[in-house]
C-alpha cells in the first residue's frame, strides 16, 4: 500500500508504541486521528498537522462509532485502523491475581479491539476495501510464561478474534493484519520492568517494522517482532 495520502486511526496513542507508530505514520505521509482516555496525553500529537486527537475509551463501543465517525468525516475514508491500546498485569500467580484487574485486562485487551474493529469494519466494508491492525502480543503464538494468566488469556481471546475477523472481512476485500511484539520498552510496566528492560525493543522500531509492512503488495497476517537478531 502507498501510504501518502492515506488516512489511519490508532486507538492508545497517548504514549508508547501507539504514540510511535503515529509519529511513522505521519512521517510517511498519511493522515491520523488518534485516541486515548485522558486527551492530555494527546496535547503533543494534537498540535500536528493533518492529526485529529479525541478523548475516547476503547471499553465503549459508542465512543469507538464517534472517532471513526470523526475519521470518516474529516478524512473522506478510514484506510488503516490500528487497535492498539492495551493494558498489563505484573506476573502474579493464579490464586493471587486480583479478579477485578483480570477483568479489566479482558475490557481493554479483548473487547477494546472488538469494538474498534467492529466500528472499522462497518466503515471499511462501506468503502469497500481498507485494513484493520490488531496489536496483540507472542503471549498469543505460544510463547507462554507462568503467572500470566490473565495477561495471556486477554491476548488469547484477541488472537482468536483477530483469525475469525479475517475470515470474515476478506469477501469484502479487507485485510487483518496482527501484530505480535516480544520484549518491547513500555511504559505499561511501571516501575515493575525487566531486569533486562534495556535490551528490548524501543517501540519506534516497532512502529517502522508495521509501517514497512503495510507498504508490501502483499503483508504478511501474521507480523511477529522479535528483539532477538
Amino acid at each position: 500500500m502507498e501510504l501518502a495520502g492515506k488516512s489511519a486511526v490508532i486507538t492508545g496513542a497517548s504514549s508508547g508504541l501507539g504514540k510511535a507508530l503515529a509519529e511513522r505514520l505521519l512521517a510517511e505521509g498519511m493522515k491520523v486521528a488518534v485516541c486515548a482516555p485522558d486527551a492530555g496525553g494527546l496535547a503533543d500529537l494534537a498540535s500536528r498537522p493533518g492529526v485529529i486527537a479525541v478523548p475516547a475509551d476503547v471499553r465503549k463501543e459508542a465512543e469507538m462509532g464517534k472517532l471513526a465517525e470523526l475519521a470518516v468525516r474529516e478524512f473522506g475514508r478510514i484506510d488503516v485502523w490500528v487497535n492498539n491500546a492495551g493494558i498489563w498485569l505484573p506476573h502474579l500467580p493464579i490464586e493471587e491475581t486480583d479478579a477485578e484487574r483480570a477483568h479489566d485486562l479482558m475490557e481493554v485487551n479483548y473487547f477494546g479491539t472488538f469494538y474498534g474493529s467492529r466500528q472499522a469494519l462497518i466503515r471499511m466494508k462501506a468503502q469497500s476495501g481498507g485494513t484493520i491492525v490488531n496489536i496483540i502480543s507472542v503471549r498469543a503464538k505460544g510463547q507462554v510464561l507462568p503467572d500470566t494468566s490473565a495477561y495471556t488469556a486477554s491476548k488469547f481471546a484477541a488472537e482468536g478474534f483477530t483469525e475469525v475477523l479475517r475470515m470474515e472481512a476478506a469477501p469484502a476485500g479487507i485485510r487483518v493484519i496482527g501484530v505480535y511484539p516480544s520484549r518491547m520498552q513500555t511504559g505499561l510496566f511501571g516501575k515493575e520492568k525487566p531486569a533486562d528492560y534495556s535490551e528490548y525493543l524501543p517501540p519506534e522500531k516497532v512502529a517502522e517494522k508495521i509501517a514497512d509492512n503495510l507498504k508490501l503488495a502483499e503483508p504478511l497476517e501474521e507480523l511477529v517482532i522479535t528483539a532477538s537478531p
